[in-house]
């Protein structure tokens, strides 16, 4: 397993990392407690120890979930949760105050949760589940962020940035209090490239890529014949000729990648890789058969420069949570 130093620490984190968002069950159907916990431990036994989970997530299950395999285990993870918004908003919509969003007891309260789900002392990556910049030079944050870690109930803070606004973290950066940033980043969306990526690399930040096969379209497997549970969130996320635009353009990534990796999976992990600043990809994993074949592709590297510079033209400027 290639291994990374996360943000300014020396503490090694697995390149490949583990999204833990569909063990929560909560929008996605389908994920069956006992086959969770048996890919928890399988993926620790394979050396992936950056796991990255939520509150939100099954309000606590996939955080409980995680905690359980990982004290069967015996072994030492670096587990990163997250914060809620107060107000529940996924992102966080521009009119709403820091009062409304993270007061510092909240912040507090929540971190307090998550270390009993977790079943552990301390979390190694809090992070607030939404941001915005505008909040950047206001103390309520960083006394709360000083304070847990005083405490030692928190190692690192980060940043999960807002759905397509990879800039929308930078200030608060500037402040030297954040140590990752939690961003899509993937073949479709590589906006992230432009400003954030030299930003946190100037400042030694991680970057986190979450989304890395935007949520299933970049496996290649979405089609107009596909069909998710009733009750999956998906089936909004591929609504209306969603799924027949991700077809044409997938099939024109893969006349590209085609002579270079053996599926489109494949490429799409290790297109991630390829950038120094990003120090793990999470993509979620509730099947065996997906772990292994995420390891294998992780374990053949980045791709060529000459690959690289024709996925440019596959920059999608969409949003499909919308």
């Amino acid at each position: 397993m290639i291994m990374k130093k996360f943000g300014r620490s020396e503490d090694p984190v697995s390149i490949l990392g583990f999204g833990c968002w569909g063990i929560g069950k909560s929008e996605w159907i389908g994920a069956d407690d006992k086959e969770s916990k048996k890919i928890f431990l399988k993926a620790i036994e394979e050396g992936i120890n950056f796991y990255d989970t939520a509150l939100a997530y099954g309000e606590g299950h996939s955080e409980e979930i995680l905690g359980n395999a990982v004290k069967e285990s015996g072994k030492e993870v670096f587990i990163a949760t997250k914060i809620p918004s107060k107000k529940r908003e996924w992102p966080c919509a521009d009119s709403s105050t820091l009062e409304d969003s993270f007061p510092t007891k909240y912040i507090i309260k929540c971190t307090e949760k998550s270390l009993k789900n977790l079943k552990r002392d301390y979390i190694d990556l809090q992070q607030f589940h939404v941001w915005n910049d505008k909040w950047a030079e206001r103390d309520e944050w960083k006394e709360a962020i000083l304070k847990l870690k005083k405490e030692g109930k928190v190692r690192f803070f980060g940043i999960s940035i807002n759905d397509h606004q990879p800039e929308n973290g930078i200030e608060a950066g500037k402040t030297g209090l954040i140590d990752s940033f939690q961003v899509i980043f993937n073949i479709f969306e590589q906006n992230p490239i432009h400003q954030l990526f030299s930003f946190c690399e100037r400042h030694k930040i991680s970057i986190i890529a979450r989304v890395p096969f935007d949520e299933g379209a970049l496996t290649g497997n979405i089609d107009t014949t596909t069909e998710f549970p009733i009750g999956d969130w998906r089936n909004e996320y591929f609504r209306d000729r969603r799924k027949m635009d991700v077809k044409l353009r997938v099939d024109e990534i893969w006349k590209d990648v085609k002579g270079y990796t053996g599926s489109m999976s494949e490429a799409a992990l290790r297109f991630i890789i390829s950038f120094n600043a990003v120090t793990t990809v999470i993509p979620g994993m509730r099947q065996e058969k997906n772990l292994i074949s995420n390891l294998k592709s992780i374990q053949k590297g980045p791709l060529p420069s000459e690959l690289l510079e024709k996925l440019k033209v596959h920059n999608w400027s969409k949003n499909f949570y919308e």
